[in-house]
């Protein structure tokens, strides 16, 4: 066996072992999901009971001891906090067991591809290389674990904290309400506004891990709509232009396009933020019946190229490989202080949904 042919066996057998891994970490997810779904079912019926004792306390407020009024009080507020935090563990459970589906599906196609390529993946030369396989497989995944963990950092610190703030100001005006009508009301107003904003908050938060519009609507009606909510959360000038006879494309081809404008537009917000200028962002579509070309251009502080590639982040490196697996290419064009401009070409097969129309 050559050198070649052992280190890509190795690959297999590390692929296969990750794959049985993850098997058994979704096991012990599923098995710790269904405890603490038990668990929570628990707490709520014992949270609605202390609720009804609350209830019958407060109609009788006025002849019922301190002491008991307290007591239920604490009790209440117990119970709520307990099943807040078993609902939180039971979200976080339902994640690790949303990203262990995702990735033995990943694990999944991998062991595929790589076994119709026994040789290997081909590199751009045409050689057959395995370690650029495994670079590629673990840039992949390492980009999407990072993108999940911003995801949870800004849900942690925005809805999650929100929801916490909910209970206390809910408390606040229910013994307001004996006390103070009007503090109560407008602290009640104040909750209301707090859970709008929250709502607005988790709303975007859906629209960047999946929009239901790429779905539903398809990849330009989606850019049109992310475009004009990036301009208005970010107070940037962002123009968009689309060339071509709009139509719907491949699923995947769809979302690796959406994924690259999102990257490029959050990169240029990014690495700007200092800038003294109002930044620009210049968003292009051209669509033509064997391609579809894809151009984010910004008037930033640019960078060096040969350095950015040393030393760059994964989001661009994920994209290239992504495009070059569609047989497209990824082009950049920057220099410091002379603004950036990103060029991504794919081959195109349109969709079904077009032959449907």
């Amino acid at each position: 066996m050559s050198q070649s042919e052992g280190g890509y066996s190795n690959f297999l057998s590390e692929i296969e072992a990750e794959y049985e891994q993850s098997q058994r970490s979704l096991k012990e997810v599923e098995l710790m999901l269904d405890q603490s779904q038990n668990e929570l079912s628990k707490l709520s019926q014992r949270n609605a009971s202390v609720t009804t004792n609350l209830q019958q306390i407060q109609s009788q407020f006025d002849s019922m001891p301190r002491e008991d009024i307290r007591s239920a009080y604490n009790a209440a507020l117990d119970a709520q906090q307990r099943v807040l935090v078993m609902r939180s563990q039971l979200e976080k459970l339902q994640s690790d067991q949303s990203n262990l589906k995702k990735k033995l599906m990943l694990l999944d196609q991998v062991q595929k591809l790589l076994n119709v390529l026994p040789g290997g993946l081909p590199s751009g030369n045409g050689e057959k290389k395995f370690g650029g396989s495994s670079a590629m497989l673990e840039m992949m995944i390492n980009a999407q674990e990072s993108e999940r963990q911003r995801l949870s950092r800004q849900m942690h610190d925005g809805p999650a904290q929100a929801l916490s703030n909910f209970i206390v100001q809910a408390e606040i005006a229910s013994r307001l309400f004996d006390l103070d009508e009007v503090k109560a009301k407008t602290e009640l107003e104040n909750l209301k506004n707090s859970a709008m904003s929250t709502f607005k908050k988790v709303r975007n938060f859906i629209a960047e891990l999946r929009p239901m519009m790429l779905d539903d609507l398809g990849l330009l009606p989606t850019v049109r709509r992310y475009v004009d909510i990036f301009r208005e959360q970010n107070g940037l000038e962002v123009s968009l232009s689309i060339k071509g006879m709009e139509k719907r494309f491949e699923s995947y081809l769809e979302v690796m396009i959406f994924r690259a404008i999102q990257e490029l537009m959050g990169n240029a917000l990014r690495h700007n933020q200092d800038q003294a200028v109002k930044i620009q962002l210049n968003v292009q579509i051209v669509i033509e019946d064997a391609f579809i070309k894809l151009i984010v251009a910004d008037n930033g502080k640019g960078f060096d190229i040969e350095e950015a590639n040393k030393s760059g982040g994964l989001g661009i490196k994920v994209i290239r490989e992504r495009v070059e697996m569609l047989g497209g290419y990824l082009d950049v064009d920057s220099a410091p202080g002379q603004g950036s401009r990103i060029t991504i070409q794919v081959p195109v097969v349109a969709s079904m949904l077009n032959a449907e129309a």
